[in-house]
């Protein structure tokens, strides 16, 4: 195994200091991106979802619980399936009452949504310890109409606003005729009754969720995983694994 280069406190003060100056850029870029964020636009959600949660059926606005605005993890959790995906559950692992009062404080709400029917959702939900808030979409197109489970018999798959011809150019062309779940993030917006999706991330724009990564991104073996530079740093890095199983 190799490790990092060994040298004096005021050698490492100069190189602490060059990658600072790029961090500080990249919060600049950042703080940028997310102002564009925030300036898009945004679409009315016409459809009248119907969801299960432990107090019945509810609707999308249910969700908000009173909030401005509403998060939502698109939780991949197939009906045919006893236990939710393991990235998935590593993400809600990640995320505290803590954090979820804070957003709160922000008038922001925070659910999860599957396919599955809710008492496998609400079992699963138990035995991990989760607290928060977790909703069946079974039997509706939410999960479709978000691009989150895909069925080519249900509609032409489109995963990460990539139709069939552009998955295909990306490489990622096994896409075109799956059937399955895959994961992503929402944000919804509520004025009045009106609900309105403002924001949508799928494949890596869901590590917006995985606070774990960000601590092992600060660190000298980073997340130890097999696709990382620089190479040499553990004998056995891991597969890139956000399920953290191996």
């Amino acid at each position: 195994m190799d490790r990092p280069q060994v040298v004096t406190r005021d050698e490492w003060l100069v190189a602490r200091r060059e990658l600072l100056a790029r961090e500080k850029e990249l919060t600049r870029a950042q703080d940028a991106l997310n102002a564009d964020r925030r300036r898009l636009p945004v679409v009315r959600v016409a459809k009248d979802y119907r969801f299960t949660g432990p107090d019945g059926e509810v609707g999308l606005l249910d969700l908000f619980d009173g909030r401005r605005q509403l998060v939502l993890q698109h939780f991949m959790f197939d009906p045919s399936w006893d236990q939710g995906c393991r990235s998935c559950s590593a993400m809600a692992d990640d995320l505290s009452e803590g954090a979820r009062a804070h957003l709160a404080a922000r008038d922001t709400a925070f659910a999860a949504v599957s396919r599955a029917p809710y008492p496998k959702l609400a079992a699963y939900r138990q035995a991990k310890g989760w607290t928060f808030p977790w909703y069946s979409s079974h039997g509706s197109d939410f999960n479709y109409d978000f691009h989150v489970s895909l069925d080519p018999a249900v509609a032409p798959n489109e995963y990460n606003f990539r139709s069939g011809d552009e998955l295909t150019a990306a490489g990622q062309g096994w896409l075109i005729d799956y059937v399955g779940e895959q994961p992503g993030v929402s944000a919804f917006l509520r004025d009045g009754d009106e609900v309105f999706h403002s924001y949508a991330a799928y494949g890596r724009g869901v590590e917006v969720m995985m606070h774990a990564y960000r601590l092992l991104d600060i660190t000298a073996l980073g997340r130890s995983e097999e696709w990382e530079e620089p190479k040499g740093g553990l004998a056995a890095p891991h597969p890139a694994d956000p399920g953290f199983t191996s």
